[in-house]
């Protein structure tokens, strides 16, 4: 990033990071485009990210767990926190 020096929130989602929109939109998109048969509906996502958001393992958007973007896993319905938080 060319003597860029950003910091990030350690409890950001992807979403809310600023000035790295390139490197996750790949992400976003495959979030988007996710077949409506297993992506879990938006009320629950939402609901799932919120929980995420005031979660103390989440870092720079990932679960310290298991290593998974939380966004991700949150769009899954089948997926499930691995601190069985939602």
């Amino acid at each position: 990033m060319g003597g860029e020096n950003l910091r990030l929130c350690r409890k950001c989602l992807i979403r809310d990071m600023a000035g790295r929109e390139d490197y996750f939109r790949s992400l976003r998109e495959y979030i988007a485009n996710l077949d409506k048969d297993i992506r879990a509906s938006e009320s629950l996502y939402e609901q799932r990210l919120a929980v995420c958001g005031e979660c103390g393992l989440l870092l720079e958007g990932m679960c310290r767990i298991c290593g998974c973007y939380v966004e991700l896993r949150a769009a899954v319905g089948k997926n499930n926190c691995p601190k069985q938080k939602w």
